[in-house]
């Protein structure tokens, strides 16, 4: 049974107004990426992790949208994993899998999900990523280049995350007691020395994070649209 955490507790500082209420293709940002997990066949279920001053317009969202599989709608805390711990404490009994992800991807796909899910079922844990195609330089302070870096095999990390129930809650118990900050889960893993395998992703799932993003995601949308 998979059990999807979607973490909607941020501040959207970079972008000066809450980004996942913005509209886009005539939706909230938020109500698109639930839509997504609300059409996976294999999500039984939802937790949607937000700042308590905003539960009452998910409770609309929920309501128009007519969404099924919404288990609960639990606060965040200050940090990233705060949040998703407070998701974790949230989770069905029967949840033996757990996806997390970024409620400001609103372009995932139920058949990107569906492939995660495929391969954390073989190998424990998985994550949606894209290959870097650009140049990567690194600099001093003064922005200054000082070298190159080889892109070969370096990867982007994308939303969702998915892994066993035990694995995740594991790694959460370690960096909480050790008191350590993540930027998402792969890294939680990886301070339990689990295995990660990613899934090549080639298909537009960026995350809004400047006021730019909200017309490029409406276009990706729209063209998904007229291809049925």
């Amino acid at each position: 049974m998979l059990t999807a955490i979607i973490v909607a507790a941020g501040t959207s500082r970079r972008m000066g107004f809450d980004k996942l209420f913005a509209k886009i293709a005539g939706q909230p940002v938020l109500a698109h990426t639930i839509a997504a997990f609300e059409r996976t066949d294999a999500v039984t279920a939802i937790v949607v992790v937000a700042r308590a001053d905003r539960h009452r317009e998910i409770e609309e969202i929920v309501r128009e949208q007519n969404f099924k599989k919404i288990h609960a709608i639990v606060s965040g805390g200050e940090h990233r994993q705060d949040s998703v711990r407070a998701g974790l404490d949230r989770l069905p009994e029967n949840a033996r899998h757990v996806a997390v992800h970024d409620a400001a991807r609103p372009l995932v796909t139920p058949e990107q999900i569906e492939r995660v899910y495929q391969v954390a079922r073989e190998h424990g844990a998985a994550a949606l990523a894209a290959t870097v195609s650009d140049t990567l330089k690194r600099a001093d302070v003064d922005l200054v280049v000082n070298s190159s870096v080889d892109r070969h095999q370096l990867f982007a990390m994308q939303t969702p995350q998915i892994f066993e129930r035990k694995m995740v809650e594991e790694a959460y118990r370690v960096i909480l007691a050790d008191k350590v900050a993540v930027t998402d889960e792969v890294s939680a893993i990886e301070r339990i020395r689990g295995k990660v395998v990613l899934v090549p992703n080639e298909q537009a799932n960026f995350k809004i994070t400047y006021p730019g993003d909200l017309p490029m995601a409406e276009f990706v949308l729209n063209q998904r649209a007229k291809r049925g």
